[in-house]
């Protein structure tokens, strides 16, 4: 595999790539990962759950950096890819040094896209041939929304696509001791990272409405560019007495956190499917969504509500409205139970079993009828 950012990086995509590759080899596969140096002081090579972990030269997070990293590790990864079943690209961005093991021997080509960064790339013009080249190099391109698969079968048609949820390791996230005391106020919990797409700002300003009507307690938990920032709007709207922004937590103790509230709020602006909204399922809470990209996938009325993107005022009724109902702790109940059943890291990593033998048994059949 490779993938531009993978543990001890914290989100959506690292999460997914962890638990898949942890799954296959706790299945008996072997694994090979090749990422980034993307924080300081990491190894060079490492074991991480029995993956063997290659990390090379990253020199930016945004889409330069991303290419220039693809580029420079194609040497690592045809190396370390020598001798491999499959190629397994988490990212477009992966899609370069990926394609050239695939090119140089053949070897089936799996092609996963995870992130709202692909669909706000694919609405520029520049970019659309380079995504459809890109999508084009795949034997078989898994996308972990609808929208996303949408766009990718727009962009290249012909190209096997499939939707595939991303997973939640259920036997980490479940109800557990709270992290926190219990006030006497109702317990609201955002567990987002501080980037505009995270729409983190729509909730700092719903939080004076939501107060009009209940007692509200809310922490936020993730960091980033627009804590400063989304910190004085509180200031500034009077509400900072009743929001406390915790920064990066360990994702192990995430659990303890989601279980201190009552209900989970995802007010993106993009989304694919959110790692976060099945965790804080997995861990019995009810889930309030923005209704964009794959959020409205896993959210419906027995599990959660759905509101507008970037619209504060429909926050507060839907988000009050969730809080009043009788029946909160049956809603997150059922989350758990739908999490366990559809999205658990067991049937992750056999959906993922079942399409590299299907391509394995192709080239076989090929290379025979050649």
């Amino acid at each position: 595999m490779h993938c531009i950012y993978f543990f001890p990086e914290v989100g959506g995509l690292e999460s997914h790539v962890h638990l898949l590759a942890r799954a296959l080899v706790e299945r008996g596969h072997a694994v090979d990962m090749v990422t980034s140096r993307s924080l300081p002081g990491l190894p060079r090579h490492e074991g991480v759950d029995g993956i063997r972990v290659w990390r090379t030269w990253f020199p930016a997070r945004r889409p330069a950096g991303w290419i220039a990293f693809a580029l420079a590790s194609i040497p690592r990864f045809l190396g370390v890819s020598r001798g491999a079943d499959v190629v397994h690209s988490q990212t477009f961005a992966s899609v370069p040094p990926v394609a050239a093991a695939r090119r140089l021997r053949g070897t089936p080509m799996v092609l996963t896209l995870h992130t709202s960064h692909f669909l706000r790339l694919a609405r520029r013009p520049l970019w659309r041939p380079i995504l459809r080249r890109l999508v084009r190099e795949a034997d078989y391109v898994l996308a972990t929304s609808v929208e996303i698969a949408e766009v990718a079968e727009a962009l290249a048609p012909g190209v096997r696509v499939e939707r595939i949820v991303n997973a939640v390791e259920t036997s980490v996230f479940r109800r557990v001791t709270p992290a926190l005391p219990s006030p006497e106020r109702r317990r609201v919990i955002v567990p987002r990272r501080l980037f505009p797409k995270n729409g983190v700002e729509y909730f700092v300003r719903a939080v004076p409405g939501l107060l009009k009507a209940l007692p509200i307690e809310a922490i936020v938990v993730g960091d980033g560019p627009e804590r400063p920032r989304l910190e004085r709007l509180a200031q500034e709207l009077g509400v900072a007495g009743h929001i406390r922004f915790l920064g990066a937590r360990p994702h192990a103790e995430m659990p303890g956190y989601l279980s201190w509230g009552e209900v989970a709020i995802f007010p993106s602006l993009l989304e694919a499917t959110s790692v976060a909204a099945l965790e804080a399922m997995a861990c019995e809470l009810p889930v309030a969504a923005s209704r964009v990209g794959g959020l409205p996938e896993i959210v419906d009325e027995s599990v959660g509500v759905l509101f507008e993107p970037a619209n504060p005022e429909d926050m507060v009724e839907k988000v009050i409205e969730l809080l009043r109902r009788d029946d909160l702790r049956a809603m997150g109940e059922r989350a758990r139970d739908r999490v366990v059943e559809r999205w658990s890291s067991a049937r992750l990593a056999e959906r993922h079993l079942k399409i590299y033998r299907m391509l394995l048994a192709s080239r076989e059949g090929n290379v025979r009828g050649g």
